[in-house]
């Protein structure tokens, strides 16, 4: 919707290997492009100091529709996020699966955290992301579905009760895409690191198809209320990997690296039928290293609170490992000097014409 955001997506992809090198290509593609305009990508939840205000809309009579819909909760929705579709053909066994891992987003989204700026502050969050999205309506964790006519029905009642005029505008974390034959879960933070995309996108893949096995298998999953799943979620955003969430088999609070820890254990069945041993061990690595948001919180201490810096290591993540090296980069610290010298001359012409 915004003209300084790009969005890209994948054509599907058989297996992760696919997937990573989709990923590689769309990054390398648009680091090339880019780089003719003295221009570099970078990726992050939030852009650490640009202001919403300042962002062009793009002209498109939808997005003037949501615009007119939503007004200023639209033109702040300056953030980016992570969709990752796994494919389900059997719609009912869908929403099965939706139900059982809304359970889980918190712990994945815990793991993708990457926005810890907004406006120029360090809001104290490590995912400010979704706290923007919250504006939104139809967002965060959905209820559970009895079956799939309970959740048509729904939908359905939203579009006869001019709430929504397609499904598309239920933007849940989890959800039954309304086009295509996939459950969608879009609550991850936009990764630094095609390495970290990877990954998450291999546990997501991993733990849909763990659910799947057990529904196949008559066994079911605990599902818990919403509102336990939101506490959860809030704590992620919070805190990422560094804090606690809710273990509410053992009802007590678990720090978070003994909960994936366990989420792991969980997938690891299916991991090496996948063929994603290599990336899902990538996730050890988050855990270790830190997420985005940790990364740039440490590169922000470390420089003092240069923002400049810290775009410049965004910019590098974003980029490393990529075929395509740029050279022809004017950074934004070069072009504040080149237009600060610009509007001196002006300054002093004027000066001089006035004498």
């Amino acid at each position: 919707m915004h003209a300084s955001v790009i969005e890209t997506g994948t054509n599907i992809c058989r297996n992760i290997q696919e997937a990573r090198m989709e990923v590689t290509n769309l990054r390398n593609s648009l680091a090339m492009l880019a780089d003719q305009y003295g221009l570099r990508i970078a990726a992050a939840g939030t852009h650490p100091f640009s202001h919403w205000r300042d962002q062009e809309i793009t002209d498109h009579p939808r997005y003037k529709e949501i615009i007119n819909e939503m007004q200023d909760a639209a033109r702040a929705n300056l953030i980016f996020g992570m969709h990752v579709h796994v494919g389900i053909a059997n719609r009912e066994i869908g929403i099965q699966i939706m139900n059982a891992a809304r359970y889980f987003l918190p712990h994945i989204f815990a793991l993708s955290t990457n926005s810890p700026f907004w406006l120029g502050r360090d809001t104290g969050f490590k995912s400010y992301r979704v706290k923007v999205f919250d504006k939104f309506p139809r967002t965060g964790i959905p209820d559970s579905f009895r079956s799939l006519s309970e959740y048509d029905s729904y939908i359905n009642l939203l579009i006869k009760t001019n709430c929504i005029d397609n499904a598309k505008k239920v933007w849940w974390d989890i959800r039954t895409h309304p086009f295509f034959n996939t459950l969608e879960i879009r609550i991850c933070d936009v990764q630094l690191r095609v390495d970290e995309t990877i990954a998450l996108a291999a546990l997501i893949q991993a733990v849909v198809v763990k659910l799947h096995k057990l529904i196949q298998q008559n066994l079911g999953f605990r599902l818990y209320r919403r509102a336990l799943m939101m506490e959860n979620k809030w704590r992620a955003a919070r805190y990422g990997i560094s804090g606690k969430l809710i273990d509410f088999g053992k009802q007590e609070e678990v720090p978070f690296i003994e909960l994936a820890k366990e989420l792991l254990e969980f997938i690891d069945d299916v991991v090496d039928e996948l063929g994603s041993r290599e990336e899902i061990n990538y996730i050890f690595r988050i855990m270790e290293n830190g997420t985005g948001a940790d990364r740039q919180l440490k590169v922000f201490e470390e420089s003092n609170g240069d923002f400049n810096k810290l775009v410049d290591y965004i910019v590098d993540e974003t980029n490393a490992g990529l075929p395509y090296k740029p050279t022809n980069i004017v950074s934004k610290r070069d072009n504040n000097v080149k237009n600060k010298k610009t509007e001196n001359k002006k300054t002093e012409t004027k000066k001089t014409n006035s004498k």
